[in-house]
């Protein structure tokens, strides 16, 4: 009797193919639980331009962008937690003057 054909949408093949690179061919098949040529075909896909998997990595550059943008949301969160701390006081407030 035949296997029957898997499909695999178009996510799953971007993240095995950049599993891939990260530990290898081989071991991602083996830890994806798929067959070693259906992955090499979605790299070779890849190599070829068929497959798009975006940059992949981060550059220092695009690193530092992040730990930037982290930072400034952070700082953002805080202020308004202090904002809805002062609401709150101030709706407490009025409630208890009633």
């Amino acid at each position: 009797m035949a296997k029957k054909q898997r499909n695999y949408d178009m996510e799953y093949k971007i993240q095995a193919v950049k599993l891939a690179k990260e530990i290898g061919g081989a071991n991602a098949a083996a830890e994806l639980g798929i067959p070693e040529n259906t992955l090499y075909a979605w790299m070779k896909a890849a190599r070829e331009g068929r497959l798009d998997i975006g940059s992949g990595t981060h550059t220092p550059q695009t690193a530092m962008n992040l730990a930037e943008e982290l930072t400034l949301l952070r700082r953002q969160v805080r202020e308004q937690e202090k904002e809805i701390l002062i609401l709150s006081i101030l709706v407490y407030t009025s409630f208890t003057r009633i």
